[in-house]
């Protein structure tokens, strides 16, 4: 990399960013290396000679983040020059799994060079002090780091853009596996601190909650509502810088922190009640302690809508303090500010605005409710119903009563205009109504969504479809015009450019570089897959890939995994209709084969594992559970071990995923089809070469129209053949006693082969997959094994699976994050390209 202090950085794409030698941001070796020294000394109080490796880590991290901060004061600066400042994408979720900082910023820098040296430099090895990083648990699976690529692809995009959530004290519960079962471990990223992120007193606003409402007259006569709380928190915003690929643009993140108004009651204090005098403390810093509260209890309900509420009234007061900063007038709001809504959880955005518009500025309604249409988009990520989220009248009354009211008007303004469309339709009425009227009336948050944002998409084509033709059908049919798709996509730069660096330099040697922002170019590979040498390179930076992989799993779990075998993965969240017990049927059903018939020769596989349960999903612990007993009979049984190897990989996150995606020769995205969404793990793997073996659902449809029917392993009932099966009454009984191999897998984990004899430890799974099957388990059971066969067949070919390898990649460009974006800043934000450009000799002093 060239460091020329005397260039500046206009940031060309695929160009390195050049900043001038200045300590705080110049890219050069020496300059890198004293920054370290510096923040060692001067951040972190340790001398050189006796600090850790910890403290080594965060002075590199702060060393980058310098960096960083440089790209972002120019960037606020030129969205805010002019007389009206740049219209900024709002990104509201509940969920940001941006995963381990340091290696994917110094991909985007494209320093990774001069870091390594200075690091070596300073008598350190880079790639330990990388791996000493905490990852931010700060999501649950998908949303999570859907909404982290998003942010990447808006920065290297150069849209302006700010991402809105909590800064949850406790992620995600990290995961250890006990004997086989799933045992839940307090995440605590934050032990060490967060050295990425700048905390910002001074940037706080007031959240209400509980209380009542009460009616007033303002000083012109007119009737108005002000709410007196019962409570009230402080939210504190924490902002992390989010930088583009090889652009000047670096945008934020801004998570929010609950804090008390005041943190000591002195007088509790003097008068001897110790614990009141910190109560409000505690009481209101518990808002944001931790992701997802066990929501079963009805404390754990409130607790969940309240930091709903909490993170969208914290981000919304904060984007309209920024428009009067910017002296614009709030009827502008929507020319500045597009709000979108990532899944159900931030809807009460739509109530908060209008309350902010109405009862603390004055506007009238209809201007108000203009305004708050306008700013706001709704995606939806879910077709199952009960995942839409709703909140009894009672819980939502007690915590947010003056959100309650203003629902009721918005419910009744809706309810008119389907009146005046439909008339005398009571059934459609009921169906639409904000408010579900049975015996136990709930709030529908998704409804809320659908009729306060002027545009709902889905997140593939499939998905889109069944959201118009079923789950919001009524109002597809009143706002036709509202509904679009926005396929998901995954950012190649931290999964393929980082994760997967030899094969991103395969490629780059092959077709250069520009396919890292415009994957369209990936298709330049498709006449490589007849090249005989080509294919030997592709095969080497797979099998060095699947190496790195056995190794940290035999780390983690001590099973031993030959990278020469086919490595069948499935990594995703554990839930029924991912059917992770589908792919152990299928385990199951060649372990009985190699029993029965010693003789009998297969291609060698190891099936890999990995994903979380959520706490209190009983069945969905079992199949943890049934994977690592099948595992422990499997790789302990010397019939089956050479053929056979079963892995559970521990606590699956964005870190260690980045060792899976690249070493998977097929990728296994087997749900019921009409049930997922889209999924974006699929896509991980087809970007890396995996062949996917998989059913007509989410995104997998557009996948295989992508990469060709014939490198896609297709099995299954389609969404229409799961629909008519049903209604034909679905017996899972018929579908064993028809099948020649179900009976004995069933009859195996139900005596307790894989259980040490003990039948009631997988009784229930068992008991529902037999008589109930929601998710069809067994009706895919013989397409899936058969389809399983195939693979086999092809993997023995290894020319012909390199070749479907490569023209997965080639041919999978449509699913960068990229698209997805431009899609979103086009059509539904009107977000444009915005470059951002240093000034020549620059001095690098933030204001």
């Amino acid at each position: 990399m060239t460091t020329d202090n005397k260039k500046t950085g206009g940031g060309l794409k695929n160009d390195p960013i050049i900043l001038p030698d200045n300590a705080r941001s110049s890219l050069s070796t020496a300059a890198l290396k004293q920054a370290v020294l510096d923040h060692l000394k001067y951040s972190l109080g340790r001398l050189p000679e006796v600090a850790s490796e910890q403290c080594y880590y965060k002075a590199l991290a702060l060393t980058v983040r310098d960096r960083l901060q440089h790209l972002w004061s120019h960037s606020v600066q030129t969205y805010l020059a002019g007389d009206q400042f740049e219209k900024v994408a709002c990104y509201f979720s509940a969920e940001y799994l941006m995963g381990p900082q340091l290696g994917t910023s110094l991909v985007n820098l494209g320093i990774e060079q001069e870091i390594r040296q200075a690091v070596t430099e300073l008598g350190k090895n880079l790639d330990d002090l990388i791996a000493l990083e905490e990852e931010p648990g700060l999501g649950n699976g998908g949303l999570g780091r859907l909404a982290a690529c998003y942010l990447d692809s808006l920065a290297t995009l150069e849209r302006p853009a700010i991402g809105y959530g909590i800064r949850y004290e406790f992620g995600i519960f990290d995961q250890e596996i006990h004997d086989g079962w799933q045992v839940e471990i307090t995440d605590k990223w934050l032990r060490w601190g967060n050295p990425w992120e700048i905390a910002k007193p001074d940037t706080a606003y007031y959240v209400n909650f509980g209380g009542h409402s009460e009616m007033y007259q303002d000083h012109q006569g007119y009737t108005r509502m002000r709410w007196i709380p019962h409570h009230v928190v402080k939210g504190v915003a924490y902002d992390t810088p989010v930088p583009g690929y090889r652009v000047n643009t670096c945008n934020t993140l801004r998570l929010w922190s609950a804090e008390a108004c005041e943190s000591f009651d002195f007088q509790a204090f003097n008068t001897g009640d110790y614990y009141q005098a910190v109560n409000d403390k505690v009481h209101s810093e518990t808002l944001t302690k931790v992701l997802y509260p066990n929501d079963e209890p009805e404390a754990g309900k409130k607790l969940r809508l309240a930091q709903q509420y909490f993170f969208v009234s914290c981000s919304l007061q904060d984007m309209l303090h920024l428009l009067e900063l910017a002296g614009q007038p709030l009827e502008d709001f929507p020319k500045r500010f597009a709000a979108q809504l990532n899944d159900t959880h931030p809807s009460i955005a739509i109530a908060e605005l209008m309350r902010l518009l109405v009862d603390e500025r004055d506007l009238a309604w209809d201007s108000a409710w203009s305004i708050t249409l306008r700013t706001f988009g709704y995606t939806n990520h879910t077709l199952l119903p009960e995942a839409l989220e709703t909140w009894s009248l009672s819980l939502f009354g007690e915590l947010l009563p003056r959100h309650l009211e203003i629902i009721y008007e918005i419910n009744t303004h809706f309810l008119d205009e389907v009146r005046r469309r439909y008339p005398g339709d009571n059934q459609r009425l009921a169906r639409l109504s904000l408010i579900d009227e049975g015996d136990n009336k709930r709030v529908r948050m998704a409804h809320l969504a659908c009729v306060g944002s002027h545009a709902i998409n889905g997140v593939a084509e499939l998905h889109t479809e069944l959201l118009k033709s079923r789950l919001l059908k009524d109002f597809y049919q009143l706002w036709p015009d509202r509904f679009s798709n926005k396929t998901n996509g995954v950012t190649p730069r931290r999964f393929m450019a980082l994760a997967n660096p030899k094969l991103s330099d395969l490629i780059t040697r092959s077709i250069g570089d520009g396919w890292l922002t415009q994957t369209d170019e990936l298709k330049k590979l498709e006449p490589l897959a007849e090249d005989a040498a080509f294919r030997q390179e592709w095969r080497a930076v797979k099998q060095g890939n699947k190496e790195k992989l056995a190794a940290y799993i035999r780390k983690q779990t001590g099973i031993e995994l030959d990278p020469t075998w086919l490595f069948d993965i499935q990594v995703k969240r554990i839930h029924e209709y991912k059917r992770q017990h589908l792919n152990v049927l299928h385990i199951i059903t060649l372990y009985c084969r190699l029993k029965r018939n010693p003789g009998l020769t297969i291609p060698p596989r190891a099936f890999i594992f990995g994903g979380k349960a959520a706490p209190g999903y009983f069945l969905a612990k079992r199949i943890i559970k049934l994977i690592n007993a099948v595992a422990e009979v499997v790789n302990n049984d010397p019939d089956v071990n050479k053929f056979l190897r079963v892995a559970f990989v521990p606590n699956f996150n964005v870190q260690n995923g980045q060792l899976i995606y690249p070493a998977a020769d097929l990728s296994e995205q087997i749900s019921t089809a009409g049930k997922e969404a889209s999924g974006t793990g699929n896509m991980k793997f087809t970007l890396n070469g995996a062949l996917t073996i998989g059913t007509l659902d989410g995104a997998n449809v557009e996948i295989r129209d992508e990469v060709g029917a014939e490198n896609f392993f297709l099995f299954g009932l389609t969404e229409e053949d799961v629909v008519r099966v049903q209604s034909e009454g679905y017996r899972p009984a018929a579908y064993i006693a028809t099948n020649p191999e179900l009976p004995e897998v069933i009859n195996l984990i139900a005596t307790g082969h894989f259980s040490h004899g003990d039948p009631e430890i997988f009784r229930t799974l068992v008991d529902k997959m037999c008589r109930y099957d929601p998710f069809l388990v067994l009706a895919d059971y013989a397409y899936y094994v058969a389809c399983h066969d195939k693979v086999a067949t092809v993997w023995e070919d290894q020319e012909q699976w390199t070749r479907m390898s490569i023209l997965n990649t080639a041919r999978a460009g449509k699913f960068s994050s990229d698209r997805a974006i431009r899609e979103y800043c086009t059509e539904i934000w009107n977000v444009r390209q915005v470059t951002v450009k240093l000034p020549v000799n620059e001095p690098g002093f933030l204001t």
